[in-house]
């Protein structure tokens, strides 16, 4: 009994040890982040799956079979993926196309599971020119990560820590570069309430082989997400604070000062509310467990730097459906982003 109550112990402090640790590295990230500045591989933020790209485009809150979901959160990770292959495909803004694909394998009895994804986007064709304006070859560019995860139990607790490792290439044009970056994830579990609380560091990484002389910095971000099932309702609500290392995301738009009959000029000027709320993402599932579920989601920051004065044009707003057949689920999800631009994302989950 002692010797129980000891490990019992032992796994609490261990567990509150981890816990502590990540939270102050989530906290000393955003003390030293820096605002603006450029990164490369902005790929690695695109949304992964359909459900995710319905639910706003950042969720790391969906515990449930699809090893899709492991890519942006590995302590997401879990022996319901068990076996489970997920391909998808988006036809993003201006025929851009990118997909991934993830797979999971469970070693032994629901605590050990591997998984491994990919991820791909190309940008297209272009026609190349000289300094003078005289055509040249036709060029392309593309990049791609491939990306193994890993997540456990922490001790008896109701916590789940998970990494993820990830190799990153690109080709642009003639220039090419090589990274590496990991994910660090860490989620709250409480099946008692059907609640997930979840923490992410994305992307820390570091470019090996840059595209000229200079190394670029890789896009970090410091995700905070929670999400739960409303008792006896099928409905499962989702908030996603994104972007957590960067406090000030808000910027004054210039086409939106006002001009009095005077001349003076009234700034375009975010308040303290509207700035938290370009951190956070909402996002609901109806019959989050059934056979056909609905997903709809709203991104602030999206909809208040897209959107058009005086214009309805539904920027920020996404949704999607998943339906299943026996061993696989169809998933199908809609992006508005302005009146010229909005993106369909299919998928494709199935039982090996």
């Amino acid at each position: 009994m002692q010797i129980n109550r000891l490990n019992n112990s032992l796994f609490k402090i261990v567990s509150m040890k981890f816990i502590f640790v990540f939270f102050s590295f989530l906290y000393l990230s955003a003390a030293f982040a820096q605002i603006g500045g450029k990164t490369t591989y902005e790929f690695l933020n695109l949304p992964v799956s359909p459900k995710i790209s319905a639910l706003g485009s950042k969720n790391i809150t969906l515990l449930n079979d699809d090893p899709s979901n492991a890519i942006v959160n590995p302590s997401l990770i879990n022996y319901r993926m068990d076996n489970h292959l997920s391909v998808n495909y988006m036809n993003y803004l201006a025929d851009i196309n990118y997909g991934t694909a993830s797979f999971a394998h469970l070693i032994d009895r629901r605590t050990q599971v591997v998984h491994a994804s990919m991820t791909y986007i190309n940008y297209g064709s272009f026609d190349g020119y000289d300094e003078n304006g005289n055509s040249t070859s036709s060029f392309s560019g593309n990049e791609a990560s491939l990306q193994f995860g890993y997540a456990t139990q922490i001790g008896r607790s109701d916590f789940y820590a998970g990494a993820n490792f990830r190799l990153i290439t690109s080709k642009l044009e003639q220039y090419t570069s090589f990274a590496t970056s990991v994910d660090l994830g860490v989620s709250y579990i409480y099946e008692e309430w059907d609640l997930v609380v979840s923490g992410v560091l994305r992307n820390i990484g570091y470019q090996f082989k840059a595209y000229d002389d200079i190394r670029e910095d890789l896009p970090f971000e410091v995700i905070l997400g929670i999400s739960q099932n409303l008792k006896n309702v099928p409905i499962r609500w989702h908030v996603t604070y994104d972007q957590a290392q960067i406090w000030n995301i808000a910027f004054g738009n210039t086409n939106r000062d006002e001009v009095d009959l005077e001349g003076n000029i009234t700034r375009d000027d975010p308040s303290f509310f509207n700035n938290i709320l370009r951190h956070s993402i909402l996002g609901v599932e109806v019959f989050p467990e059934g056979g056909f579920n609905i997903q709809l989601g709203y991104s602030f920051r999206r909809g208040e730097e897209l959107r058009i004065d005086d214009q309805r044009a539904f920027a920020g707003l996404s949704g999607g459906f998943s339906l299943r057949f026996n061993k696989w689920r169809f998933s199908y999800a809609y992006s508005q982003f302005n009146r010229a631009g909005a993106s369909s994302f299919f998928g494709l989950n199935l039982k090996l």
